[in-house]
């Protein structure tokens, strides 16, 4: 493939830079996490959660009032549909090991007597106190079992040496997220664990198209430097990177300003994975690799 129609970039002239700030933002995420921790949602914690419709809107700050008048500890409500139906979560008290029975009831008599609308309960689903627990132990083993299962793929698929890199650079990927998702306070719920693996993929879809396009070049391109091969590569596909990259961000940033609460932990979750995935796929990922000692040999005695 003729390098005459490509702009080439000096991408790895960077890679020290880039290395000293992937670090400083890792080990600042790692921080973040362990001192600030994470706002579990109802899917870790425990308690219930009510859906409830009214033929009237709702205003949620009300509902929020109400709830605290009644005794209920951080509760959380959010427009579930439309303006008329609402989610009220209630998440467990540390020193009860359940919710009454009767706290559906309770809920909507208080929202009854102090607001001027008849409401009606859709629907109540109840967490165990120990459910959060196996849900975290599923949550991590998926994310583990992902990694393990890139690992294999990347190398049967490549080479060890690119597999290494895109598992360190993908294991960067999820840290940092998480390490963003407990600066801003995200809840965490079943949503976030979908979100990150969407990441994982979106962020192992763009690395096999960057290292596929490496191989190829150390079949077929006319220089013979790895680092040359590099960044030629990094070149020929960083106007795919950027398109694919943009119109992704511009569809998470539609769905965070119109997607409601519901959806807002979820845009806000794929919408880092876009970003870092991308800064990694071009720079953590090439870079390790590239470190380890990436060769035409080593395609040569593969094929």
């Amino acid at each position: 493939m003729s390098d005459a129609y490509y702009r080439i970039y000096d991408f790895l002239a960077w890679k020290r830079l880039i290395f000293f700030l992937s670090i400083f933002l890792f080990f600042i995420s790692c921080s973040t996490m362990i001192t600030r921790g994470f706002n579990w949602g109802l899917d870790f914690t425990g308690g219930m959660s009510i859906d409830i419709t009214s033929e009237k809107d709702i205003n949620l700050i009300n509902v929020k009032n109400i709830l605290v008048q009644s005794g209920f500890k951080n509760p959380t409500a959010q427009y579930f549909g439309s303006p008329k139906d609402i989610m009220i979560q209630l998440p467990l008290n540390p020193n009860v090991n359940k919710i009454n029975q009767d706290t559906a009831n309770i809920v909507l008599h208080a929202l009854q007597e102090s607001m001027v609308q008849n409401f009606f309960i859709k629907q109540t689903n109840w967490i165990g106190p120990s459910a959060h627990s196996q849900l975290i132990n599923t949550g991590i083993m998926a994310l583990l079992v992902a990694l393990i299962c890139i690992l294999i793929y990347i190398t049967f698929r490549f080479e060890w040496r690119l597999a290494t890199g895109v598992v360190i650079s993908l294991t960067y990927d999820i840290i940092v997220i998480l390490g963003m998702l407990s600066l801003l306070t995200i809840k965490m719920d079943s949503t976030i664990i979908a979100a990150l693996m969407s990441a994982i993929g979106y962020s192992i879809n763009d690395k096999i198209v960057i290292f596929d396009r490496i191989r190829e070049n150390f079949y077929y391109a006319s220089v013979s430097k790895p680092i040359d091969i590099f960044n030629i590569s990094l070149s020929q596909v960083l106007s795919r990177t950027i398109i694919t990259s943009v119109t992704t961000i511009i569809v998470l940033l539609i769905l965070l300003v119109f997607g409601g609460d519901m959806l807002y932990g979820f845009a806000v979750t794929l919408l880092l994975g876009t970003i870092i995935g991308t800064v990694s796929s071009i720079y953590i990922a090439s870079s390790l690799a590239f470190k380890f000692g990436t060769a035409r040999d080593h395609f040569i005695k593969i094929n």
